[in-house]
């Protein structure tokens, strides 16, 4: 666990090897959120950043199709 300060205005200062392991470089953007009384702060990636990305999951045209017509059929009831 690593220690740090809030600045005098309310700045956070994360350490070179945190901001290192988020990919945290100046002017990236992040969201804020709390859970379980804890500050979780994730970087947005770009949309470059996106589809550079490898997809967590796989599914050809002709799957993707049957899905969507079995949910559009069960919205319908």
């Amino acid at each position: 666990m690593q220690q740090s300060r809030v600045g005098s205005k309310g700045e956070l200062f994360p350490s070179k090897e945190i901001r290192e392991k988020l990919k945290l470089n100046a002017h990236t953007k992040v969201t804020y959120k709390i859970e379980a009384g804890r500050l979780i702060v994730e970087p947005i990636l770009s949309l470059k950043e996106v589809f550079e990305e490898k997809p967590s999951v796989e599914i050809t045209f002709e799957e993707f199709h049957k899905q969507r017509k079995e949910l559009s059929t069960k919205a319908e009831i």
